[in-house]
Parts: structure tokens; sequence; C-alpha cells
């Protein structure tokens, strides 16, 4: 089965409510179709966060994402370049928890939605390259953003057994000498996991931005997605990041070896 179908859930129905929060809580990520309209997009996002305000977004909340910006710094998003995978927000001390991203308009060509799983991530620098891994655990691992951007752990503690990723390869990102010296592993990591998917009119992705790095191929033509960035409703029990590697291998643990 392959990644859209088995992450697949109606995310319009009402019914489906509790499935797809346990779907968040289990998995972190959860796929739908038929769901292009904005209004329908808003309703839906309402039943499961509460929706971010952001720098880009209209006053629904959405931000629409095509291919008509420059390629200035931070503004990648909004060309057909390439998108590596990354964490929504970087640069602010507490990222939004959830990203819901539908597809209005295909590409013509490319533009790939990319995933990759933290959790899956953090593992294999805990099995394969544990000094690696302390390293981007450290607390001045990486400066995220410009000015009065945050500095902090590119992996670490969010709740007792659970960690969380923040993370970005582009020029918003400057990490330690030790931590640079880690990229290599980290992105083998990311590729050993990555997942694709082609979305569609009308189809989408809900993920937990503190445990799925996402991203996209470069594209041609005029492709256009609508995103929202909020945080879990209390209630839905949605953690952030996910569990840890092992009890004895806590982000803590990482630092203090």
């Amino acid at each position: 089965m392959d990644t859209f179908q088995a992450h697949y859930a109606d995310i319009r129905d009402p019914a489906q409510q509790l499935f797809i929060t346990a779907r968040l809580r289990d998995q972190g990520l959860v796929t739908f179709d038929s769901l292009d309209n904005r209004a329908t997009l808003v309703a839906v996002a309402r039943r499961l966060m509460t929706i971010r305000p952001h720098r880009d977004a209209d006053s629904d909340g959405i931000t629409v994402i095509t291919g008509t910006g420059t390629g200035t710094s931070g503004y990648a998003a909004f060309t057909d370049d390439e998108l590596i995978p990354h964490t929504d927000g970087s640069s602010a001390p507490d990222p939004p928890g959830l990203v819901l991203l539908t597809c209005q308009r295909a590409a013509d060509k490319g533009g790939t939605t990319l995933v990759a799983d933290g959790e899956r991530i953090i593992r294999t620098l805990a099995e394969q390259y544990p000094a690696a891994l302390r390293s981007l655990a450290a607390p001045r691992a990486a400066f995220f953003g410009e000015e009065g951007g945050h500095l902090g752990p590119v992996c670490e503690p969010t709740w007792p057994g659970r960690t969380s990723i923040r993370l970005r390869l582009d020029d918003l990102v400057r990490f330690s000498a030790e931590a640079t010296a880690t990229i290599p592993f980290l992105r083998a990591a990311i590729a050993e996991h990555l997942e694709t998917f082609r979305l569609g009119p009308g189809q989408g992705m809900l993920l937990s931005n503190t445990r799925w790095l996402h991203g996209r191929d470069r594209y041609t033509g005029r492709r256009v997605m609508l995103r929202i960035l909020g945080d879990p409703l209390p209630g839905t029990g949605v953690m952030p990041g996910f569990p840890s590697p092992s009890p004895a291998s806590d982000t803590r643990a990482w630092r203090a070896a």
C-alpha cells in the first residue's frame, strides 16, 4: 500500500474525528481527498485545531502557496523550486503543532510531495550515529531564522518520554561546528525514510509538524496549494513529537553522554 492510501481518512466526515485524532496521536499523519474548497477546509481545520495567524495567511488563516515569488530568503515556498523537507515555523519559539495542506491545482510536471517521519529519522541516528545525534540534541545546535529567530536543538524532549524534531536545511539555518559535521548523517537518515506521493486537486495531508518533515520536488506549471497552521485542540490527546527511541536514550541522556 502506498503512503497516501496507508494514511487515508475521510477528514470531511465529523463522525471520523475520533479516528482522525487517534491517527494523529499514533502516526502523526493523515491523508485525504475531495477537499479543495476554502470554507470547507477552514471548517475541517476548526474541528481539529486552533488556527494560528501567519505572516502570509489571509484573514481565514489560509496561506495560498503558488510559484509566483522571487526566491527571497524565507519565501522559497512561493517559487517553483524544490523545498527540502523541513519543519514549518522552525524559527518560532514554539512551532505550530499541525499543518493542514491541500492541493487546489497540481503542477504540470514535478511538485511531488515529500514527507519523512522524524521518529524513524531519530531512531536511525540513535542506532547508527549516536555521536551525531548528541550533537544535534545540544542546546545550541542550530539557529533558525534571521534576527529574532530561535537558538536550540534539532531534536529535544518535549514531554516525558517524547521527542520533537525542528529542522530546516536552507539559508535560514546556521548550525554549530559540531552539528555541521553531522549533517551528512542527518541527510542520509532523511533520505532513508523519505516517502513521496503526488497530490491531485482536492487531495492533501494533515501532519504533526514536530514529528513529520515535509517538502516538495521542483515543478513546472501553476501549482496551487492551500495551507493552514494550528495547534491541536485541547482534549484531542495529540501531543508534540513522538516517543523517544527508548527510555534509556532520552535526548537528555544523549546530551549528557
